[in-house]
């Protein structure tokens, strides 16, 4: 029972048989929730209005109607968070398992007549699951509002345990003077991570310069950083401040550092090891305060072992790493990122774009993205402005997501030619994998109710 203690929640009951109500709030009593009994409707929708609620359990009929469902639709428009379990007659579990598309966390199908008519022990247990969900819901969303609040980081999307990762160990490590590594696939967000850690360091209130190292030459890179005096070479016709002087005081960030030439690389480090740069055709040393924040997309440790990287060089820049996932290890922030990108698309665009399909969104997250977020990013506009208005469908899906013709994507064609109940098991796997365990997402994507998912999660013996 300790587990349940834990998760003890806040509960609405709603029932319009009083009886019922106070049976459903003495079997949740029993194991710490706390219970609060409404009889109507209209009266539940006023409260959560004014008040907010962990877990709602209410019956689906209501004098002969579903105004059970009226409660869901009142829930997820004024209180997003909270978890809706609907108890049912066997005759309407159809509309139950439509709720669940709706919304709602799963349903409890009556089984008698009675106060006793919900099994006390289906009931504890699904609503213990929905407590659980929602207290650990309810510390990412507080954590990442600390972290909003105090260190701006509103633009790094996603509530993972890899982003939730990322975000402390910027709000450790932005105070100090520490040099930063990022490492990570291109289009995973390097640069807004750097932007964040000198947003809140010691020197935010000055300059943030930025500087694209990949497919530049010697003689341009050592001219970007350090800058020229006039007459160092043909057209230089005045002095000009390299990227290091204009970032004195503030951050320089170095994106994709690990395709800078070799000999600049030992240039570099002369201005890492003591402070100073001299410009192109001068001799006179220059005194810059500068910390240094490089990303790149290679594996530096590998390129050191190749020879292509220098060892001391790497030392410097490496005195904190944080490593970005591809998006493809953390789908289960992709529904979150939808629904930002849509938002913006839906501004910048004057569109009227109002949600997508979970087919769509099932097809969005079982894409690979080897472009990672900023391939998202393009994609949910493209689909925004071309759709206009309306859910955006399958339809709506770019071709390399879709396929040429509209089929599948490989990953599921290549269950062709395996039982039913194996590629069940298969795309039930790896829908779990894909969200990190989280059965209720794993549910809606899936299409089926969350008891359902348990039952067969347990039938073929996975492990979330």
């Amino acid at each position: 029972m300790g587990k349940l203690e834990k998760a003890a929640a806040n509960v609405l009951v709603v029932d319009d048989y009083a009886p019922h109500a106070e049976a459903v709030a003495d079997v949740l009593g029993s194991v710490g929730h706390n219970c609060v009994i409404l009889h109507t409707s209209e009266e539940a929708i006023a409260r959560l209005k004014q008040e907010h609620f962990d877990v709602i359990v209410a019956d689906l009929m209501f004098n002969r109607r579903p105004e059970g469902l009226d409660v869901l639709a009142a829930a997820r428009k004024h209180s997003p968070g909270t978890q809706v379990i609907l108890i049912t007659a066997h005759s309407s579990v159809d509309t139950c398992r439509t709720a669940l598309k709706e919304g709602a966390f799963d349903y409890v199908e009556k089984a008698g007549v009675g106060a006793e008519e919900v099994s006390p022990e289906d009931l504890r247990a699904v609503v213990g699951r929905a407590a659980e969900l929602t207290a650990k819901e309810r510390t990412i969303r507080e954590l990442r509002e600390q972290l909003d609040e105090r260190y701006g980081f509103e633009g790094i999307i996603g509530n993972s345990a890899a982003v939730v990762e990322i975000l402390q160990t910027i709000r450790r490590v932005a105070p100090s003077t520490l040099p930063v590594l990022i490492q990570g696939e291109s289009g995973t967000g390097k640069d807004l991570l750097a932007r964040a850690i000198h947003g809140n360091s010691r020197r935010q209130n000055n300059r943030f310069v930025a500087l694209h190292c990949a497919g530049l030459s010697e003689t341009l890179l050592e001219d970007e950083l350090f800058g020229h005096v006039k007459g160092a070479y043909t057209g230089a016709t005045g002095d000009r401040k390299g990227r290091f002087e204009y970032a004195d005081g503030g951050t320089i960030f170095l994106d994709e550092v690990g395709d800078m030439p070799l000999p600049m690389q030992a240039k570099l480090l002369r201005v890492l090891e003591n402070g100073e740069v001299v410009r192109v055709g001068s001799n006179e040393p220059i005194h810059v305060d500068v910390r240094v924040i490089s990303a790149t997309n290679t594996d530096l440790a590998e390129r050191v072992k190749q020879g292509r990287f220098r060892e001391d060089l790497y030392f410097r820049l490496n005195g904190v790493t944080i490593r970005v996932p591809p998006l493809r290890e953390r789908q289960e922030d992709i529904p979150q990122l939808i629904e930002q990108f849509m938002n913006a698309a839906n501004q910048g665009h004057q569109a009227r774009v109002t949600g997508i399909t979970p087919e769509a969104q099932r097809a969005l997250m079982g894409f690979d993205w080897p472009g990672n977020v900023r391939q998202l990013r393009n994609a949910i506009e493209n689909m925004v402005v071309l759709a206009g208005e309306g859910k955006l469908t399958v339809e709506d899906l770019p071709a390399e997501i879709r396929g040429p013709r509209g089929e599948a994507p490989a990953r599921v064609t290549a269950l062709a030619g395996v039982s039913i109940s194996e590629a069940e098991k298969e795309l039930i796997r790896n829908t779990l994998k894909m969200v990190g365990g989280n059965r209720q997402q794993a549910a809606r994507i899936l299409g089926i109710g969350e008891r359902t998912l348990y039952r067969k999660i347990k039938g073929y013996g996975l492990k979330e």
